[in-house]
């Protein structure tokens, strides 16, 4: 399932597989719409009469990016063929242009005829049927297109350009497609197909004895012919390997724009840290949408993905890449949900990154009862998160531009949709989106989203609206503490939910109870905060040599044991980091950040090989399970990151004083 290698720009989402097959093309929106759909675009080589695909077992494989870029760092190694290829992929910084450089290695002592072949499968706008592939002679290109889509595809070996071409059906009847006419080293040359096609191009060169030759592909993407042959030419003029360059140089500039003080943390967690900032660029959209995952293998799951933007991950990963100090970045976020905000002042469960509404699963009638198919800690984050910003940052013309439409309607909201009984909000889903009820985690939220509000009406001299928004968010906070803290647990529990008319609690170990101290309703050192961290921490600890910690006690998402108390569920990244963000909160001495740093460490050894986080852990063999990369996984590592670097520079002070 992961993507070990994810390459973009804003506008342009393209993930690698580890053979670095093009296996999801997003394009005009990052998560929409994927053009590839997770078939494979192959790469394969022709070496003296002898061909094979990237993906034949022969090949070793070590992934990797360029240091602080997100341009690819792969190395490929055939033994029996003599040849290693060095290749880097990357998206142009600004335009819709995906480039590839391999460095072909001739191991033997004579000269070699290497021709290198690029099959494009593409499913433009995410069905086959109608797709055109053409051969275009007035630039020795292969474009495809459909309606408004074209993406346009060119190389070069030397000073030469394409060497073969063809296009052809596939998946019809008995058409695998074009990439089986490469299998002999030639291409057969049609020049046009309709319908269900993909099409095969290849490039020749010969390659000294112990030396090196380069091969460059490329592919633009427009909304006409015209527009794909300008970029194409922009490719030519410029050279590829010069962009591929220019690309790597931007990116090491945008993520060391300033300069840290890591302290004590090791430079693997310091390469993460900002391969992780990369990541989550990548996953967000130039026009404010910030996507779960893009990863379309989770297809074969369960028929949907996690290409939308849930505005629980998308405020969570804002707030982090803010206290990153990447303010500019995550602005249209916050535009995005005052647009997408319903007219009653709450964000629905999800987005498709155009700003229509996502698919759901939660309904508006639940046994024989009207409810909002909602969670209400999405829209209470979005405050939290904007105020985060505000406070770290300064920039007061951003809250003021959406004050009326955002602020205000979502704590008018969030004041009236409460259990007047409870002093607590009304019921809705939870963040993991599976049960009805009231919640620690959300209840958390709102207090912080309201006191957010109150705090931005009181920065605009709207004394009135200041002191309503902060009265009610001291409701909910009397209400937490007399309703979800549990005197005889010692703790805090998971929520309330309705059982023949009566409210009971929820008493599942749940690790989002964080939010208590991270949305600030207490401190993370008030002694019911320490029991219910200590608690979490003792219970939903992996006690496998994996580690890390789950979700809640049985999880049953890609469950991997029965075994539940030794394995209450899947490790999460996330999850474990909640951990690790709340000893940074209490720590008191340099020693007391040991844990936690070694949180850090466990992320880092528990990365895909290319740095790529997933969102949750095999318990048994530490593999990645569900979508890779997962946004918020990097997200909260960032945010974790930062805490700590934060509070260690504050120890540090104190014990030098």
């Amino acid at each position: 399932m992961p993507r070990p290698l994810a390459i973009g720009n804003g506008k342009f989402l393209i993930n690698l597989d580890r053979h670095t097959f093009m296996r999801d093309l997003y394009y005009p929106y990052v998560g929409q719409l994927n053009h590839v759909g997770g078939y494979q675009c192959r790469v394969g080589i022709w070496v003296d009469g002898t061909f094979t695909w990237l993906s034949d077992p022969e090949w070793n494989f070590h992934l990797s990016y360029v240091e602080d870029s997100l341009v690819t760092q792969v190395t490929a190694s055939h033994y029996h063929l003599g040849i290693t290829l060095y290749i880097n992929d990357g998206v142009h910084q600004r335009e819709t242009i995906y480039l590839k450089r391999i460095r072909v290695h001739n191991h033997w002592d004579k000269v070699r005829e290497v021709r290198m072949f690029f099959n494009q499968d593409l499913v433009i706008n995410e069905t086959e049927v109608g797709d055109t592939a053409a051969y275009y002679p007035q630039n020795n290109t292969v474009f495809h297109y459909k309606k408004s889509s074209y993406f346009m595809f060119n190389g070069l070996a030397g000073n030469e350009g394409m060497f073969q071409y063809t296009s052809g059906v596939k998946r019809f009847y008995n058409a695998e497609g074009t990439w089986r006419d490469a299998e002999d080293g030639h291409l057969s040359g049609n020049p046009i197909s309709q319908g269900s096609v993909d099409s095969t191009i290849s490039f020749r060169t010969h390659v000294p004895p112990n030396g090196d030759e380069h091969i460059y592909y490329w592919m633009s993407a427009g909304k006409s012919l015209e527009e794909v042959k300008k970029l194409d030419a922009y490719v030519r003029e410029s050279h590829p390997g010069n962009l591929l360059d220019r690309a790597q140089i931007y990116w090491q500039r945008w993520v060391n724009k300033a300069e840290l003080n890591f302290g004590d943390l090791t430079e693997a967690c310091v390469r993460l840290y900002k391969q992780s900032l990369l990541i989550v660029r990548t996953q967000t959209d130039a026009n404010g949408a910030i996507i779960a995952a893009n990863d379309s293998d989770i297809m074969q799951s369960n028929r949907d993905h996690y290409s939308y933007m849930w505005p629980r991950d998308g405020a969570l990963i804002a707030y982090a890449m803010s206290m990153a100090g990447y303010q500019g970045m995550i602005v249209p976020f916050f535009e995005f949900c005052a647009k997408a905000l319903s007219p009653e002042g709450y964000l629905h469960h999800k987005y498709n990154p155009d700003g229509t509404v996502g698919s759901s699963w939660h309904p508006y009638l639940n046994n024989g009862n009207a409810q909002l198919p909602i969670q209400e800690d999405e829209t209470a984050l979005v405050l939290f998160a904007l105020w985060q910003d505000y406070v770290r940052h300064g920039d007061i013309e951003l809250p003021q531009s959406l004050y009326r439409d955002l602020i205000r309607r979502s704590a008018r909201f969030m004041s009236s949709y409460i259990e007047a009984d409870l002093n607590l909000p009304k019921p809705s889903y939870d963040l993991w989106e599976e049960r009805y009820g009231i919640y620690t985690f959300t209840a958390s939220a709102v207090y912080g989203g309201l006191i957010a509000a109150a705090n931005f009406s009181n920065l605009f001299g709207d004394e009135e609206r200041s002191s309503r928004y902060r009265h009610t968010a001291e409701r909910i906070k009397s209400g937490i503490l007399k309703h979800l803290w549990d005197e005889e647990e010692g703790r805090f529990v998971r929520g309330l939910y309705l059982d023949n008319g009566q409210w009971v609690k929820d008493r599942t170990l749940e690790s989002s109870v964080y939010g208590i101290f991270e949305f600030g309703v207490l401190p993370a050192d008030d002694p019911r905060v320490v029991s219910t961290m200590q608690a979490n921490k003792a219970g939903l600890t992996i006690k496998t040599e994996v580690g890390g910690v789950a979700r809640y006690h049985h999880d049953y998402y890609f469950q991997r044991s029965s075994d539940i108390e030794n394995i209450p569920g899947n490790p999460w990244i996330i999850c474990t980091l909640w951990i690790a963000e709340w000893e940074i909160e209490c720590a008191k001495s340099l020693e007391e950040l040991e844990s936690p740093r070694r949180t850090l460490e466990w992320v880092v050894a528990h990365a895909i090989e290319s740095g790529v986080l997933p969102e949750q852990l095999d318990p048994f063999d530490g593999g990645p399970v569900s979508v890779a990369p997962l946004t918020w996984s990097h997200a909260t590592y960032v945010l974790t990151v930062v805490k700590y670097i934060e509070k260690y520079q504050k120890l540090t002070s104190q014990s030098k004083c």
